[in-house]
This record gives structure tokens, sequence and C-alpha cells, in this order.
């Protein structure tokens, strides 16, 4: 089965730009000077991995029975210049439990393993993390 997914983005003026999907809207910065107030493409990139592995955590916890009270994503990416892409990717998960290494590594791998956005860019560019528990 294949899934379709749409955005539409346009340029609100020199210094930014909106994106759509569904019901929502997200400012882009797209402003040559940069700007503080929104995500610029990389940032973006980064996000969309993030927003992956949180959304894969969602859907495993249950199927595992894993006990999730909480979770964060850390990420680094590096970009070169030339060409311009991102070179590497480092992330680090945090979470909130009181389960075992072994279940935390099962985490891991079931996010790595599932997520669309994690096995695109793993392909893509060098993708490498840890997960760990909150102190």
């Amino acid at each position: 089965m294949m899934l379709d997914y749409r955005v539409t983005a346009r340029r609100i003026d020199s210094h930014g730009s909106e994106a759509s999907a569904k019901e929502a809207r997200i400012v882009l910065d797209t402003d040559m000077a940069g700007r503080d107030d929104a995500f610029n493409p990389a940032e973006m990139l980064l996000a969309s991995l993030a927003a992956c592995m949180l959304k894969g955590a969602e859907r495993v916890a249950p199927m595992l029975e894993f006990d999730l009270r909480g979770i964060e994503v850390s990420l680094h990416g590096q970009r070169q210049d030339s060409p311009p892409k991102m070179v590497r990717i480092d992330y680090d998960i945090i979470v909130d439990t009181d389960e075992t290494d072994q279940r935390l590594d099962l985490l891991h791998r079931n996010l790595r393993k599932y997520g669309t956005i994690s096995n695109t860019l793993a392909d893509a560019t060098e993708l490498v993390g840890t997960i760990r528990r909150k102190e």
C-alpha cells in the first residue's frame, strides 16, 4: 500500500514563506539574512526526523507494552557547502521510563526500522544516534 502526502508552500515576502498541509500552516525561514522566529530548510529536515521518531514511539509503545512517560529528541546536523548537502545527522533520544536497557534498545531498533523519515535519511546521509533513560 502506498500513502500520499501533500504540502504546498508559498513566498510571503523576501523575509519568509509559508507551508501548508491539511489545516496546518508553518512559517518558513527563507530570508537570506535568516530569521529567529522560523525554521530554515535544514532545521525543518531535522524537525521532520524528530517528529518521525516521536510519532514512531507513540505507535510502537503500545505494541511493545513499553512504559513511556515521556520522550525527547535532540539533533545535530552537519552540512557541507559544496555541493550543499547534509553529510551527517547525530541524534540523542531521551526516554522517561523505568524499562530495562534491553527494552530501551528494542524501542530504538523499532524507531529506526519503521520510521519513514529515518529510513529515507539513513539512505541519504550518515545517521547516528543513541537512546538513553532520562536521569
